[in-house]
């Protein structure tokens, strides 16, 4: 089985951006599963949410999780922030094939970026919480999942460059 290196956690921490940066630096494939689900729903994925709810979401990030893993080919996928959280999807990164990184960004860090976002991010619509008190909720929900990752990267004050090297010199 071709290795796996897996990008995750919270949304705004640049895990797309920093997998395609890496995808550039080292040749190797990169799929962005929220952009996966899209083109094989042929909807986005706010839509998903709209229409189906968010269980739905989640089987199906699952389903296509599980089917990106088992392609007989390298390849660098950011995930979801959710994704760690649900169907068990953390337990993968146990797995001897899959090298996996957590993006671990501060809630201020985060609040600022997602802030021109909310309209574009389903769970963000749906909160009565001030942005950085709906992020520190999820994120101590979610923190158990993320240091499931073998490898914790702080990206705080660091640029997409620099972020991507520290990948590169663990893969190494």
């Amino acid at each position: 089985m071709n290795k796996k290196i897996i990008i995750l956690g919270y949304m705004g921490s640049g895990k797309s951006i920093v997998g395609r940066f890496l995808s550039e630096k080292t040749e190797i494939p990169f799929v962005d599963l929220d952009e996966y689900i899209e083109e094989k729903q042929q909807k986005s994925i706010k839509n998903i949410f709209e229409t189906k709810g968010e269980i739905y979401f989640r089987k199906l990030e699952h389903q296509y999780l599980n089917e990106l893993l088992n392609l007989n080919q390298e390849m660098i996928i950011s995930l979801g922030g959710g994704t760690p959280c649900y169907a068990n999807n953390h337990l993968h990164f146990e797995k001897d094939n899959i090298e996996s990184f957590y993006l671990n960004t501060s809630i201020k860090t985060l609040s600022n970026r997602l802030k021109t976002e909310i309209d574009n991010r389903p769970l963000l619509n749906n909160t009565e919480d001030d942005l950085e008190t709906f992020i520190a909720k999820h994120l101590f929900d979610r923190s158990y999942f993320y240091n499931k990752a073998k490898h914790k990267i702080k990206t705080d004050n660091k640029s997409i460059e620099e972020i991507t090297l520290e990948i590169k010199n663990t893969l190494i």
